[in-house]
This record gives C-alpha cells, structure tokens and sequence, in this order.
C-alpha cells in the first residue's frame, strides 16, 4: 500500500492567518487565569476569559468552529493586557495567540468601508509617516486652540459622530505647540563617568503629544552616565499594528526599526513606552520565518530596555532634589506582564528626597486603554477605568506615576470626569524633576487648560 504525501489534519501545525497558533496546546485549562483577567471579572462568562478565549481560537485554527459574529466579538473584547500570562503554570504564550487571532478577523472581517478607511488612515498613514501624523497633529492643536472642540461638546455636535469617534474626541490630550514637540538633541553626552551608549525611540504618537517626556528622558540618561543618541529617521516600532491584528505592517515597520537603530551603534535601545518595549523585545518572533531578518532580529530585540528597567541596575547618580509629592504608581500591563517589570519602578522613586509612594489596589490591573482598545471597545473600558479611577481616589495620591501614555491618557480622563485635582505623570517627569530638569510649577496643570465637565467627557 503506498505512503500519502498529505499531512493529516491533526499533523498539521495550528495557524491563523498563517501564524502559529500552536501555543494553545500549552493550556491545562486550570483556570489559574481568571482571577487575573479583568473582562472575566466584570463579564463572568468563560468565552471572556483566557480560557475561553484560547478554546476559541484553538477551535478556529483546528476548523471546528466559524469566525461568527459571536466569537469575533468575545476575542475583540481581549485587552491583550497578558495578566493571564503572569500566573499561568504552563507558560502559554497569549499575546501570540490573541494577535493571530486579531489578525484573522481583520483578514476575515474588515468591517464596513468607513471601518477600513479609518484603520488605513492611522494604522498605514499616520502611524507610517511621521511627516504626516505631525501634520495631523497640528491640524488637532489648530482644533483645539481655535475654540473649535469646546464649541463641538458644548453643541453636542460630538455625539452626532458616527461609531466610537466620540470616545476619540474624549480622550484626545492638549495637543503642545510645535515648539514645544521639539524632539531631543540628536546626540547628548554624558554627564560624568561613561556608563553606554543608547539609542532613544522617541515614538510615533510619543513624540508630537509626549514630546517632553523624550527630552526628559534624554536628560536623565544623561545624568547616569549615558550618551544618547536619538536615530533620524525613526519612526513606529509597529506595536499598535500588532496589537490591532495588521500583521503586514507590524513586519515592515519592524524591519525599518532594526534598520535605523542598527545604524546608531548603540550599547542599549532605551524605550519609555510600554506597549513599544514589549512589541519590541518580541521581534525575534515577530521576524523568526525571515531569513534575511531574524538573526538580526533576535540581537535587537535583546539590546532593548525600558527605561526603567536600565536605571534600576544602578543607584540613581546624585545629587537628586526633594520632590514633595505623595503619588501611587500604576503598572502598565505591558511594563508589568508583557516584560515583567515590576519592582525597578518603584525602587527608583524610592531613592528621590521627600516622595512618599501609597501602593495602589489592584495597580497592575489594566486601566482600559490597551493601545487603542479605549476607542475599539468604549464601554468596557469606561467599566475598566472606572474601577482603575476608584482605587486611585481611596489612596489620597496627589498624582499617579505611570509609564505609558495610553495609560497616562485614560487614567487623566477618568480623574478629570470625577473632576479630582490629580495629575497622571510618566516616571521619567518624576526623576526630571529631581535632578532640577523640569521647569518649577510643571507638576501642576498646564496653564489655561481647565477640566473638563462631566457632560462634556462623558459624550
């Protein structure tokens, strides 16, 4: 009797849109997992779940289930926060997963004309030309400035846009003046002793609405013995497209980044954005089919800090100046389960004069911002933040420290709704002021921003 050539189907490794699924066959089904998965907690229903998720998408890849509306629905609700990751026995990879999974539905299912025009327009666009999302940005500060929002919200004329672009509007930031989206010198030494070199990834989003934090990291890396070097011609790591299940780009933009930081011949890649740092210490997996990249690959992602966690491997260089400020530190779900970083944070404020630290309830439960999964899926992140926003309340923080400027976003979002007179700050603005950094009066809000109303945010 002759051999067949063909695999049979239970052979044949578990993919979704051509990505390995194959982690799936990790899961014990334990349920370790759903104590720790915020929309099992809010929701209570196992196909909410990591669980439940998983028995999807090992269902989808196997054949035995339909990308039906239902199940697109309970995988899109996933806030890729991978807390499930941090308690799981058998080390199922999730992120992987629910991004193969992301990917199929985007595949599969686009979603209506406008749907996909407005996916191309930031996901291909914006996020792919730095030139053009400053541009962008300057048409949203003109928008701002001219009176323009105020009139909308006030008008009510917000609520009359279609889909989520509501909850867009919301959470958009003062957008700064372009002076003052300066991004930091191409180069800046070391003050004292020589401890790297590193390159600085100044972001897409980061750099025209967080421009300071990048000058301020660039200072205090300074300050601990670091030349900096910012490459030209960076642009977005990809992380956003990964997470949103545009695969392709994620690859290109993936490849550009090793590229440009390649050139700048640095000792460390230094990375103040938490959703960055974890896509990109994932580029070994993200580039492992591509001959051409994945050595490569591999030795970038494993030049790849946060900032954080390369402060930490040594005493903060003094002198550092009283702050005195009570704040509570928020973990960024990619910072504390996507690159398991937890303690540096806390033991860098710990050394600066005068700051007292309250720990947070629940502080490494995701805040609903999940890179864009605040505009996506609006209402449960309004649920998430919340809950995030309460436990804030209960400590008497006169801020909360973060690292991620979705968090930072939606965090100030829902303190400015409960109209609590909390400022939300990136730890790298903490450790600017304390080495004299920061102008006097910046922790305070920006001059003649005011908070908005409830009705306002609320629509």
């Amino acid at each position: 009797m002759g051999t067949s050539n063909q695999a049979s189907p239970a052979a044949r490794p578990l993919t979704l849109h051509g990505l390995s699924v194959e982690g799936v066959n990790q899961c014990v089904h334990c349920g370790l997992c759903l104590a720790s998965c915020p929309t099992f907690s809010e929701l209570g229903t196992e196909m909410d779940s990591p669980r439940g998720r998983i028995f999807l998408i090992k269902s989808l890849a196997e054949g035995r289930m339909s990308l039906s509306d239902s199940t697109v629905r309970h995988l899109s609700l996933c806030l890729d926060c991978r807390a499930c990751e941090t308690v799981c026995p058998a080390g199922v990879p999730y992120g992987r997963l629910i991004e193969a999974a992301k990917a199929e539905i985007e595949q599969r299912q686009p979603g209506a004309p406008t749907r996909r025009l407005f996916r191309w327009l930031n996901f291909g666009l914006l996020l792919g030309h730095p030139r053009l999302l400053a541009l962008a940005a300057s048409g949203a500060r003109l928008y701002q400035a001219s009176g323009l929002q105020r009139l909308a919200r006030r008008t009510g004329l917000i609520g009359l846009l279609p889909g989520t672009l509501p909850a867009w509007d919301a959470l958009l930031p003062p957008v700064p003046a372009k002076s003052e989206r300066v991004p930091p010198p191409r180069v800046t030494r070391a003050a004292g002793s020589r401890r790297a070199r590193v390159a600085l990834l100044t972001g897409c989003v980061q750099s025209v609405i967080f421009a300071a934090h990048n000058r301020a990291t660039a200072r205090v890396l300074s300050k601990n013995g670091c030349d900096v070097v910012v490459p030209a011609g960076q642009g977005c790591c990809g992380a956003l497209n990964a997470h949103g299940g545009d695969h392709a780009r994620a690859v290109a933009m993936a490849r550009a980044t090793i590229d440009t930081f390649e050139a700048a011949r640095a000792d460390v890649v230094i990375v103040n954005t938490s959703g960055c740092g974890a896509h990109m210490k994932a580029y070994g997996y993200l580039l492992a089919d591509d001959q051409a990249y994945a050595e490569r690959a591999r030795r970038f992602a494993a030049s790849v800090q946060d900032l954080a966690e390369f402060l930490a491997q040594e005493p903060l260089r003094g002198p550092l100046s009283p702050v005195p400020l009570t704040c509570t530190y928020h973990d960024p779900c990619h910072v504390v389960h996507g690159q398991k970083i937890k303690s540096e944070p806390r033991q860098l404020l710990a050394q600066i004069p005068e700051l007292r630290v309250v720990e947070l309830t629940e502080s490494d439960w995701c805040c609903g911002s999940a890179g864009i999964y605040n505009l996506t899926q609006p209402e449960m992140a309004t649920r998430l933040l919340h809950r995030k926003v309460s436990h804030v309340l209960t400590t008497g923080a006169e801020a909360v420290v973060t690292a991620n400027p979705g968090c930072i976003l939606q965090i100030q979002a829902g303190l400015d709704a409960h109209t609590a007179a909390v400022r939300v700050m990136h730890l790298v603005e903490v450790l600017d002021r304390a080495y004299g950094g920061a102008p006097r009066g910046e922790l305070k809000r920006p001059r003649g921003e005011r908070q908005p109303s409830r009705g306002e945010r609320g629509r």
